[in-house]
């Protein structure tokens, strides 16, 4: 066979589409498309948006699978932004097929994307999310009555360089101005200003005072590396026993969790109804942070819900003077569930699977970072991904494979066992003692590591 060369040929003018390469389609996604069309995703969907289109003649949009599976594409490949998703599904023949675009046609852009985005509704989008459950429901996957809840901080697309105050609209800099002017230095430079907000005391920024002008919604808070950004709170309901998502809340990121618990668990019971589950939530568990006597009381008495709740070490002795004695009693009651061998055992669950479930979503799923400005569309985006972690779940429980990704691992963990396969038969055959062949075989495989993590 000869060598062949790259050559600068001019590509033809006209090719007829049966002359097209065919992509085989990625076998994750395939099974991806057979569960939605089992469902009946496309028709569901398309009945769901029809009213917030024009009826009648006029220039067809995308279809809304399309715009549903894009984002999809989004958590599985660990895509961010919306430009990324669509550079990432132009470029791949496999990725099209997904989404049903034809060969000759081009993928929708990322303005496509942001305008669909914005078309359609929070409660469409709930109502994909609560589509998604009720898939697990059909599969025999949610169980409901004992779930775990836990919040974590997402930044939000805005800088703190870039805030104002709420009062007057002074920026950053012409707030030091005026500071530096009351203390008696006129006209500064900007190495006076930094060096004069360098050396002041009470720097503390408050968001009832200063508010970032591209995006209101945000609010400023300590993340959990301790830098301080323009951030939401996304807090999530998992069910303990199958790590189904039942709810995904957006949040300022100022309010606490001992304020937002009953809202959480409410949504969640919203949804599995929504999902068509008979499934009743008995029993919550969360971590320190969540334990408040007005929580407690709200959820055990008005929710009717058992809580499992880490109490935070007080140095001091409670009084209950001021307090009924039936909050002394749930707050007690809370206590002693706590410290019993089932809330020891489903505190451990509830940090495994909920901080899992944030490593999937926020961080291989690339939703650690915001991309969108206002809490309606943060919220939007954030339920469809957690919505892919559902039926990434759903595809791990059937088929053993939860993402496209991990089928490298298994093809990874093939070729290792290969390796070492060939290492007991060669130890069979040569001289040499079997373990200086094994491990000479496993140095070899260490070396191999880094690359195979890439994909190689």
């Amino acid at each position: 066979m000869s060598l062949g060369k790259r050559k600068n040929e001019q590509q033809d003018l006209w090719v007829a589409t049966s002359d097209l390469p065919k992509s085989p389609g990625h076998p994750f996604y395939r099974k991806l498309n057979e569960l939605l069309a089992e469902a009946k995703f496309d028709p569901w969907i398309e009945d769901r948006c029809r009213e917030f289109y024009i009826p009648g003649p006029g220039r067809p949009s995308i279809p809304p699978g399309v715009y549903f599976r894009m984002i999809l594409v989004g958590y599985f490949e660990g895509i961010a932004s919306q430009r990324g998703i669509a550079w990432r599904c132009s470029d791949s023949r496999s990725l099209a097929d997904f989404l049903g675009v034809p060969s000759n046609k081009p993928t929708p852009d990322h303005s496509t994307l942001s305008r669909t985005h914005h078309r359609l509704p929070e409660s469409t989008h709930a109502e994909m999310f609560a589509f998604v459950l009720g898939i697990a429901e059909r599969k025999g996957l949610i169980s409901g009555e004992t779930v775990g809840v836990d919040s974590t901080t997402l930044e939000a697309n805005a800088a703190m360089k870039s805030i104002v105050r709420k009062d007057n609209g002074e920026d950053w800099k012409e707030y030091l101005r005026r500071l530096a002017k009351d203390a008696g230095i006129e006209n500064p430079t900007n190495e006076e200003l930094r060096r004069f907000d360098k050396n002041r005391k009470d720097k503390k920024v408050s968001n009832d005072d200063w508010q970032s002008p591209t995006d209101p919604d945000s609010r400023i808070t300590k993340m959990k590396d301790g830098t301080t950004h323009l951030a939401y709170k996304a807090e999530h309901v998992v069910d303990l026993e199958t790590e189904i998502v039942l709810a995904a809340t957006i949040y300022p990121a100022n309010r606490a969790d001992t304020d937002t618990l009953a809202e959480s668990l409410i949504e969640a019971q919203r949804n599995l109804m929504a999902a068509g589950s008979d499934a009743n939530i008995q029993e919550a568990a969360a971590d320190k942070g969540y334990h408040a006597t007005k929580q407690l009381v709200t959820v055990n008495r008005y929710l009717e819900v058992r809580t499992y709740i880490a109490q935070p070490d007080r140095k001091d002795r409670r009084r209950w003077t001021d307090k009924p004695d039936e909050h002394k009693q749930l707050v007690y009651a809370n206590r002693r569930r706590s410290k019993g061998e089932r809330g020891k055992r489903l505190q451990r669950l509830r940090s495994e699977r909920t901080e899992r479930s944030f490593a999937h979503v926020c961080e291989t799923g690339g939703a650690r970072r915001c991309w969108l400005h206002g809490i309606v569309h943060v919220g939007k985006r954030y339920l469809m991904q957690v919505a892919a972690k559902n039926l990434g779940m759903i595809l791990w429980k059937l088929f053993g494979v939860g993402t496209a990704r991990s089928l490298q691992g298994q093809a990874a963990l093939l070729w290792l066992l290969q390796i070492a396969l060939e290492a007991i038969q060669r130890a069979s055959r040569a001289p040499r003692s079997f373990n200086a062949i094994l491990n000479a075989r496993w140095r070899r495989i260490a070396s191999w590591t880094p690359r195979l993590a890439r994909g190689h």
